[in-house]
């Protein structure tokens, strides 16, 4: 084991920083590591002074997959009993906005965890997929539900079934991306966008976030209503009164998250 930790984190302003931090395996999934990383995300969600989570991994991966030697040997009632998608569950149900920083490989369950951050910015050098298939399984952690979604089932088809790679440009095609930067401006333009949305108002950052989600989820009538809902909600705080009131009188607005 190396003393290295797996997770680095540090503050920027509002924004909390997280890189995934084992190099010699580009950045693989271990239990542990998204048992920490759950357990971090839940703290900066419970913590006022953190407006947006920026998740990076290193230049050459964001993560090439899950630790395939931390499952290889297990039995189908093993892996069952472990239960660890309860992570990833509690990594989906985090309110505060995620953003990825994306460089290099994102594959199997990279390409998952991708997924599950809210506004993705990718180096052109990502290359992303699911090529769980070339060693006798699938996506487990909602890459065939998730992947799908996004690009649609004829290229989530392709792109499960024969596991080949999706470059930076064919991904933001695809709308599984949100935005493609230069290789040398993968993470500093990552953080502009983070600390660019921790400007703006939390509260109406996170009921954005769970509207847009719910999108996914419900019918169109149901989430026009739970929309609806969150909006009007955001009329009870001090945020809105400030971002109108600032438009109104011409100046830039100071959001505190009230």
């Amino acid at each position: 084991m190396s003393d290295e930790p797996i997770l680095l984190t540090e503050r920027d302003g509002h924004v909390a920083i997280v890189r995934i931090n084992r190099p010699k395996v580009l950045n693989a999934l271990n239990l542990e590591l998204m048992e920490q990383l759950a357990g971090l995300f839940e703290e900066y969600d419970a913590d006022d002074d953190v407006r947006v989570i920026l998740l990076a991994g290193g230049e050459r991966a964001w993560a090439a997959g899950a630790d395939i030697g931390d499952m290889a040997t297990l039995s189908a009632e093993e892996m069952s009993k472990r239960d660890q998608f309860a992570q990833w569950e509690r990594i989906k149900n985090i309110r505060t906005p995620i953003v990825a920083a994306v460089s290099g490989f994102a594959l199997g369950g990279g390409c998952e965890l991708m997924m599950h951050c809210d506004v993705i910015i990718a180096s052109e050098t990502a290359r992303i997929g699911q090529p769980e298939i070339n060693i006798g399984v699938m996506p487990g952690a909602g890459g065939t539900q998730r992947l799908t979604r996004a690009v649609g089932k004829a290229l989530a088809m392709d792109v499960v079934l024969t596991g080949r790679f999706l470059t930076a440009a064919e991904a933001e095609r695809h709308g599984l991306v949100s935005r493609v930067v230069p290789r040398e401006h993968w993470y500093s333009e990552s953080l502009k966008v983070a600390q660019a949305m921790a400007a703006l108002g939390p509260i109406a950052l996170k009921n954005a976030k769970e509207s847009v989600l719910n999108s996914e989820e419900q019918f169109l009538s149901d989430g026009l209503k739970r929309e609806r809902r969150l909006f009007y909600d955001l009329f009870d705080t001090e945020d809105q009164k400030e971002g109108m009131g600032a438009f109104l009188e011409k100046r830039k607005p100071t959001f505190t998250g009230r």
